[in-house]
């Protein structure tokens, strides 16, 4: 059972606020051992408090850098950053837990922030949100050019998705999405084949001389037209 780092009482729920003194949990960051400060005060900006993101460093094979609220504790990762982090901390998943995914999809975190589209710490315009994974439960919010962001809580619980063999499902989902494509490809080839085949076998019907006649009058309507 976890503990708060402030004042000591068990921590209930989602463990990311305690219920006596209100401190805000660093359970984003408790399977990394330590982590160091880069760079107290970055360019890029919280999209929930407007203030300088922190750069840190969380040592996870080596260095490892990302942005971070202090105050809020939100995570900021660059293209391909949020992945190579859950490659490196989390691994020998061979198989698919349902029962712990079920359990992570159903973890409801407090409503502190309304839905709403935020700014990207980066551009400052606004973010998509999209669904992390399969059966994540995790909103996540971004920036096609510049990353993806995470409220605090958000990383914990992909983690834990991950374990749960999260990845796993949401490969099998590719697989089935780019099975389903194929087979609508098939078909279509199928369609034109049936298509050009009907076309060449069918006789061309014959034209009637109003047409012949009116061939060559378009024609030269067209040339007056464009020249």
């Amino acid at each position: 059972m976890a503990n708060c780092k402030n004042c000591g009482a068990v921590l209930t729920g989602t463990l990311l606020v305690c219920e006596y003194c209100k401190t805000r949990q660093d359970v984003d960051l408790s399977v990394v051992h330590r982590f160091t400060v880069e760079e107290p005060r970055s360019e890029r900006i919280c999209p929930r408090c407007h203030m300088p993101l922190q750069t840190i460093d969380l040592h996870v094979q080596g260095k490892f850098l990302v942005e971070r609220c202090p105050r809020c504790l939100g995570l900021f990762f660059d293209p391909g950053e949020l992945e190579a982090l859950l490659e490196k901390a989390v691994t020998n998943v061979h198989a698919v837990d349902p029962q712990r995914l079920n359990e992570v999809q159903r973890v409801k975190r407090r409503d502190e922030y309304p839905v709403t589209y935020i700014d990207c710490p980066v551009c400052r315009r606004l973010m998509n949100r999209v669904n992390f994974g399969a059966r994540s439960g995790v909103i996540a919010d971004q920036c096609r050019e510049h990353g993806m962001w995470l409220d605090g809580g958000e990383l914990r619980q992909i983690l834990e998705w991950t374990k749960a063999g999260g990845k796993l499902v949401r490969r099998e989902s590719e697989l089935e999405l780019a099975r389903l494509e194929l087979e609508q490809e098939k078909k279509k080839l199928q369609f034109a084949r049936i298509d050009r085949a009907f076309f060449q076998t069918r006789p061309e019907p014959e034209r009637t001389d109003l047409e012949l006649n009116l061939l060559p009058m378009i024609g030269r309507l067209l040339k007056k037209l464009f020249h």
